[in-house]
């Protein structure tokens, strides 16, 4: 049976979806942004939040909302008007990873059922600040099985004007050596970015796949031409796929980690201003998203 716990403490409040049965549980982390703190699947750490790498400089399992990466040095103009968002990126002076990232989210739905468990969340803005001056809700469901995970996020413009946004996710997968590991996805267009990764054009991308990620590291974003990214480590195989029509992908490697960021987007760095990828809402609607995580362990 699948049970859900809630846990409160003077710095956090967390909420796991627990399978003690098969030591499967999922943390999250409703004061940052409601993240994944972690995910195990089956005794095996899927998704890891780094620490004692501070969050603030990680963004792990980040929801990236209104804008997914950066929006250069903060400024991009929308319907005639000029905007300046808050750089958060010091070094090189961008907006970097959205607006909900740090911000508390409440429980409005559990569910809790002999093979799976629910939780929604929710986080509304209606005081929004003058360099995103839209109001808004976002809305997130996760579900856990005993060998998967799925995000659906669900985004509604509160506001009595258009809404502008890209959406992505930042989670870090663990694996016991990334030396060892490898990945799979479909593209033949990879981002061109600048020195402080800002997009400036796209390019051919030719590899063949499944990429080893022995000795290689990434800060790199493609256009994908399938919604399904193939990860495989010496402890378990796994897909992630996306609800999405257009899909892009950021792999992100930390250093001394073993670990990978692999983050889909619905856009790439800067769409405020590229546009690409970028979404719009009218007044009263909705967009929504499905990311799902199947993961297979492997045995001795």
């Amino acid at each position: 049976m699948f049970r859900i716990k809630q846990i409160q403490t003077t710095i956090e409040n967390v909420i796991e979806l627990i399978d003690s049965k098969n030591g499967t549980k999922a943390r999250i982390n409703l004061s940052f942004g409601a993240s994944i703190d972690e995910l195990v699947i089956n005794n095996t750490k899927v998704i890891t939040n780094l620490k004692p790498l501070d969050y603030k400089k990680t963004y792990p399992s980040s929801i990236l909302f209104p804008f997914a990466n950066r929006i250069n040095q903060g400024k991009y103009t929308y319907n005639g008007n000029n905007y300046n968002l808050e750089c958060n990126e010091n070094e090189a002076s961008n907006a970097l990873h959205g607006l909900v990232y740090n911000k508390s989210f409440t429980v409005e739905e559990e569910k809790q059922f002999e093979n799976q468990a629910e939780i929604k969340l929710f986080y509304e803005e209606l005081n929004p600040p003058i360099g995103y001056p839209f109001k808004f809700r976002i809305e997130l469901r996760y579900k856990l099985t005993k060998e998967s995970l799925s995000l659906k996020m669900n985004v509604i413009n509160l506001d009595e004007k258009k809404l502008p946004f890209t959406l992505g996710w930042h989670p870090y997968f663990k694996s016991y050596d990334l030396c060892q590991s490898h990945i799979k996805f479909n593209s033949t267009k990879k981002i061109k970015c600048d020195k402080n990764n800002i997009t400036i054009n796209t390019k051919e991308f030719k590899s063949k796949m499944p990429l080893s990620l022995n000795k290689i590291t990434f800060d790199d974003a493609f256009i994908l031409e399938h919604p399904r990214i193939e990860f495989y480590t010496p402890e378990y195989d796994l897909v992630l796929t996306s609800s999405a029509k257009e899909n892009y992908l950021q792999l992100y490697t930390p250093i001394n980690t073993n670990a990978i960021a692999i983050e889909p987007m619905t856009g790439v760095s800067d769409s405020f201003n590229n546009k690409i990828g970028l979404k719009e809402l009218t007044p009263g609607k909705s967009y929504d998203i499905e990311w799902v995580i199947t993961v297979k362990i492997k045995t001795n």
